[in-house]
């Protein structure tokens, strides 16, 4: 995707799948009813695993990293670094390695087996998402053991930050405590990236909806309900991190209500 003068590129690791009624659900009756193009035949919700891809200035920046070496009967990944080699990138190419948060769909290939993966980046979180998934007392055994080989290469942040040029950070708490949209920028040209601040395109047509996944649904709805006010019947691009093939889209209004259009 073309932003500016500016290239984003999906960088595809496997695929997840999801029983869509147990984790996003809306207030009153079935609200999947009125959206079964996004389930298959099964009623599942069908998630694209993976990250961003940017090259901006002499930087080559990673947005997420997929969901690793994991593979069972709901996540399967293994493709990011061929993926990334199809780009003509390479692990050490890789300067710089930004989280939307750490949940483990999207650091799998921060470290692999104990190994840092890109041991030449520098590795960028929010502060809040660090001390909830790493540092704090009751903090998950894997996520410590996948995330603690980092701690050595890692930056920190907690407000609003340029991160690069064209790439700048903005904290939107709530399905994490350190939840982070990262805005791409090159001209008068914007992208969002908007990691799991939405999982489906019904969160952003009607951002009342709740994920099983969110750390703070209250936070989260809010989150996901200004985002969309601020984006709607804009040029801007809004990415989430689960979009089949990882797909662009814009919000527009139509009839009355908000539809998420892929472009």
């Amino acid at each position: 995707m073309k932003v500016g003068e500016l290239e984003i590129v999906p960088i595809v690791d496997g695929t997840g799948r999801e029983n869509a009624r147990e984790v996003l659900t809306a207030p009153g009756a079935d609200r999947w009813a009125c959206h079964p193009e996004q389930l298959d035949a099964h009623g599942d919700l069908v998630l694209t695993l993976g990250g961003f891809l940017l090259r901006t200035g002499d930087r080559t920046v990673l947005v997420d990293a997929g969901v690793g070496r994991i593979h069972n009967d709901n996540y399967a990944g293994g493709g990011f670094l061929d993926a990334l080699a199809a780009t003509g990138t390479a692990p050490e190419d890789v300067t710089d390695v930004v989280f939307t948060h750490l949940h483990f769909d999207h650091v799998g290939w921060a470290t692999s087996r104990g190994e840092v993966v890109f041991a030449g980046a520098t590795y960028r979180v929010h502060e809040a998402d660090w001390a909830h998934f790493v540092d704090a007392p009751d903090a998950d055994p894997g996520a410590v053991r996948k995330l603690a080989p980092l701690r050595e290469r890692l930056e920190t942040f907690d407000a609003e930050r340029t991160l690069a040029p064209g790439l700048d950070a903005r904290p939107t708490p709530g399905h994490t405590p350190g939840s982070t949209t990262y805005v791409v920028s090159s001209g008068d040209a914007r992208a969002l990236l908007i990691g799991d601040v939405a999982h489906s395109v019904v969160e952003l047509a009607e951002p009342d909806w709740e994920a099983v996944f969110d750390v703070d649904p209250v936070a989260a709805r809010e989150m996901r309900r200004r985002l969309v006010d601020e984006v709607a019947d804009t040029d801007v691009l809004v990415a989430p991190g689960h979009l089949p093939g990882l797909a662009f889209g814009r919000v527009v209004t139509v009839g009355g209500g908000r539809r998420f259009t892929t472009v």
